[in-house]
């Protein structure tokens, strides 16, 4: 398999930390979004959405978007159980990462980091929102050690990949004590600094 992705992207470090909690091999291609690598016509002739990360598989097959990528690597793992019931709420948490949570954490976090606005000029909505989705994972994890059971799952490290970075975006974790320490279990259970990769 392979994994075209970009460092800075925690959708990209999604598909390497299951990769890695599930024994899958692969070989990293590194894709440069800064520099719209994504659209190359190289690139778009394999994967037409033009984004990453994505993947190739040894048979041809390749697979796009960041939860449909780690459910996949993940089934049969303890990262995506068996159970019919859990594995919606583990799905419920996948859709609302992708439209209430990344959309206003990783875009403020791009806009700084990437495009060296300063934190003054984020978009009021977008911060509006990026609060809103940290104050539900704040409450979320009041009662439980993770978001779906007890133990990590893909709903997780989903979430993980730019709440661990929030700060980057100008979002303040320090008041979120849940929120801070189900990011310490979460990294301590992936073997993670508390850097970037």
């Amino acid at each position: 398999m392979r994994i075209y992705g970009d460092p800075i992207s925690g959708n990209c470090h999604k598909v390497k930390w299951t990769a890695d909690l599930v024994g899958c091999p692969y070989t990293w291609v590194n894709v440069d979004i800064v520099r719209n690598e994504t659209r190359r016509p190289e690139f778009l002739a394999k994967f037409p959405q033009g984004q990453v990360p994505a993947v190739e598989f040894d048979d041809g097959r390749t697979l796009a978007q960041s939860n449909s990528i780690i459910r996949y690597l993940a089934r049969g793992s303890p990262l995506l159980p068996d159970d019919a019931f859990t594995q919606a709420k583990i799905d419920e948490w996948l859709f609302w990462e992708q439209y209430s949570h990344e959309p206003y954490i990783a875009v403020c976090r791009f806009q700084m980091m990437y495009q060296g606005k300063p934190k003054e000029a984020r978009e009021a909505a977008r911060v509006e929102r990026g609060e809103t989705a940290l104050d539900f994972m704040e409450s979320q994890l009041r009662e439980c050690p993770f978001l779906v059971g007890d133990h990590l799952t893909i709903a997780d490290i989903a979430l993980l990949a730019y709440t661990r970075l929030a700060h980057e975006g100008g979002f303040e974790l320090s008041g979120r004590p849940n929120l801070r320490a189900w990011i310490a279990r979460c990294e301590q259970t992936l073997k993670l600094d508390h850097g970037p990769i």
